[in-house]
């Protein structure tokens, strides 16, 4: 769907995006990740053809942005991160307004509104004003404005930005919907546990190259050597204790109240023996399993720790 090769913006002397690489499959919800300045939004502009890049190439598609921008227009859906909306319209002339704007037939309109307010959660705000919105109502609405065109790929610049926690979930749902839709859908944000949680891929961008790019399981094994093992016995913790304490794969050793956490060093073989023992050892383990890293600590190993 999305295949950005050597992309590079420069504004005089300073470069926003350094020769930047990335590929995002058909039907992904692919986070884009880093703090504040460090190409972003400047990519996503690229991306929409609403900025030329200096050198490089943008391909969506099958077309290429930065020499067809116009030919994009039916194929991709942007909302930025700060937009605007017409208060003194009511919601469904607001949608009747943009559906004009791509030239969608008068008599296809009322049916295509309906749809896309259902897919939202807005069909019961139709007749209300636009300025009566709560702000998480309004990110939707401009969600649903930028799907009046079908468009196969959406880019969305920090959507759940200043939205609250309820909100936040209401734009995630939505957003797994379309992805089972068929969409593909490329969204920054600063929030990045949600993040994690709905995206198919990650890509986290630091001084406008792309530092790292995967799922959040797949950085972690790249980003990390060591794994770390947590253990909750239902009982006999200082047996399993000293079980633990008898294993060479085993390091730095935590023993908390419920349970045991450590560094093991062996092979997936190795785990899978060190169950084995503790259950021939009788003890009774309620929860077995390998800690899994998130999204905030790779972004602050692979960032420096700039999230601003």
């Amino acid at each position: 769907m999305l295949e950005i090769k050597h992309l590079f913006k420069r504004y005089g002397k300073f470069t926003a995006v350094d020769d930047l690489n990335l590929t995002v499959p058909d039907s992904s919800i692919f986070g884009f990740v880093g703090p504040n300045g460090a190409g972003k939004t400047t990519t996503m502009k690229i991306m929409s053809g609403l900025l030329k890049a200096t050198s490089g190439s943008v391909i969506i598609d099958d077309i290429d942005v930065t020499k067809s921008p116009k030919a994009l227009r039916e194929n991709i859906g942007y909302m930025p991160d700060f937009f605007g909306v017409y208060d003194d319209l009511k919601v469904s002339e607001y949608m009747d307004f943009y559906a004009g704007t791509y030239y969608i037939a008068y008599e296809q309109r009322p049916a295509m509104i309906d749809n896309l307010l259902e897919i939202v959660d807005l069909s019961h705000k139709k007749e209300a004003y636009v300025d009566s919105l709560s702000r998480g109502m309004k990110q939707r609405l401009c969600l649903a404005r930028s799907l009046i065109h079908d468009p196969k790929l959406l880019i969305l610049d920090e959507p759940a930005s200043g939205l609250d926690p309820r909100a936040r979930v209401e734009m995630k749902e939505i957003l797994k919907q379309l992805q089972t839709m068929g969409k593909t859908i490329i969204i920054s944000s600063h929030i990045l546990p949600e993040l994690a949680e709905m995206c198919t891929e990650v890509g986290i961008i630091d001084k406008g190259h792309l530092v790292v790019q995967g799922s959040v399981q797949e950085i972690m094994k790249q980003m990390t050597k060591v794994r770390r093992i947590q253990i909750r016995p239902l009982q006999e913790m200082q047996k399993l204790v000293r079980l633990l304490q008898e294993q060479p794969a085993v390091e730095d050793f935590i023993e908390n109240t419920f349970d045991v956490e450590f560094s093991f060093q062996g092979t997936d073989q190795d785990l899978a023996m060190l169950l084995r023992q503790a259950v021939l050892a009788e003890i009774p383990i309620a929860s077995f399993k390998e800690k899994e890293g998130n999204l905030e600590e790779i972004f602050m190993q692979v960032t420096g720790g700039e999230e601003k």
